[in-house]
């Protein structure tokens, strides 16, 4: 009877026991994700956590968690393993990993699951009842009043070069009375509607919530263009690309197309993260471009993984390199 009880029981513990086998390995294989985007109400932020979504519905075991960053510290975050992934601006994380301007050692353990997922406008409005119309003549002249994201942002370093070219520097601006005001998005948004600042810069993929909501706004204004000789510096000294914001993408902004300086975002990770994570989340990525793409973000319909894939500036992750080769986005 003794005996005949132990084994019953046995091979109930046995059989509770293969049961909770299967939860027990679900549980293990699930892995939480940092993914460091940008501000709060920019767009890095809103295509990350749509992004997210969209890779746990196909990848159940994938957990992504999105936090706030910036273009120019995302790079040191994901190479120190801070964030396993990250946005990145495909200039700066190539300066990155380099060790070049505005960074000072190389970044050595990030990798990229492409680019081009989300082009990025710099958007430079003016105010309409005064003062000069052309960039040159706003950012040179005393008091200004400007307001751009936060420093360590890919935004405000390149206001700063452009002001370095013009011969000027937020230093010299707050010399001669004028105000040179950082902040988040939303606040820089609300000191231009306010009156608090009288120009605003961001670099945004488009079209962008702030300048939409300015648009519908009390106070409106102008984009303005950038000086060819602008552009070309940044072109030929920093890489950046040469664009422009399509007529009627702001109808009360602008009267036409825009030209202005581009830039694109890339997909950075560390390289610890396992191939088969990597592997994944491009292989959603490149299921889902289109239509479903631009569900999350207008800026993403023209994102093409051939072209994802010829990004040279950071070495590419294994399981990237796989997902884009099985695409027929690289060579086999």
């Amino acid at each position: 009877m003794s005996l005949t009880w132990t084994r019953r029981s046995l091979g109930r513990a046995l059989g509770g026991s293969a049961l909770a086998l299967p939860f027990i390995r679900t549980a293990a294989a699930q892995q939480t994700i940092e993914w460091v985007a940008g501000s709060l109400g920019g767009g890095w932020y809103t295509i990350a956590a749509g992004l997210s979504a969209l890779i746990k519905d196909e990848n159940p075991e994938l957990q992504i968690r999105v936090v706030p960053g910036g273009g120019l510290a995302n790079s040191t975050r994901v190479n120190r393993n801070q964030s396993q992934m990250g946005w990145g601006i495909d200039t700066f994380a190539a300066s990155a990993r380099a060790g070049e301007e505005p960074y000072t050692e190389k970044h050595e353990n990030i990798r990229s699951l492409g680019t081009g997922y989300s082009p990025t406008e710099h958007h430079f409005l003016r105010r309409t009842d005064g003062g000069p119309e052309d960039m040159r003549g706003i950012l040179t002249q005393k008091a200004l009043r400007i307001a751009c994201p936060q420093r360590s942002s890919t935004d405000e370093m390149t206001l700063q070069r452009i002001l370095k070219f013009l011969g000027t520097s937020p230093d010299k601006i707050r010399a001669e009375g004028g105000r040179y005001l950082t902040g988040s998005y939303a606040d820089i948004g609300a000191a231009y509607s306010d009156g608090q600042a009288d120009y605003l810069y961001a670099a945004l993929a488009r079209p962008a919530a702030i300048f939409t909501e300015i648009s519908q706004g009390r106070r409106t204004g102008k984009l303005t263009e950038f000086p060819a000789d602008v552009r070309k510096h940044l072109i030929d000294r920093y890489s950046y690309a040469e664009g422009f914001i399509p007529a009627g993408t702001y109808p009360a902004l602008q009267a036409a197309a825009v030209p202005v300086t581009m830039m694109d975002s890339v997909l950075m990770v560390h390289e610890s993260l396992p191939e088969e994570v990597a592997y994944k989340v491009t292989r959603t990525l490149i299921r889902n471009k289109g239509p479903r793409l631009v569900q999350v973000h207008a800026s993403m319909g023209a994102w093409d993984p051939v072209a994802s894939a010829k990004y040279a500036g950071v070495p590419m992750h294994p399981g990237a390199t796989r997902a884009f080769r099985e695409a027929g986005a690289l060579p086999g």
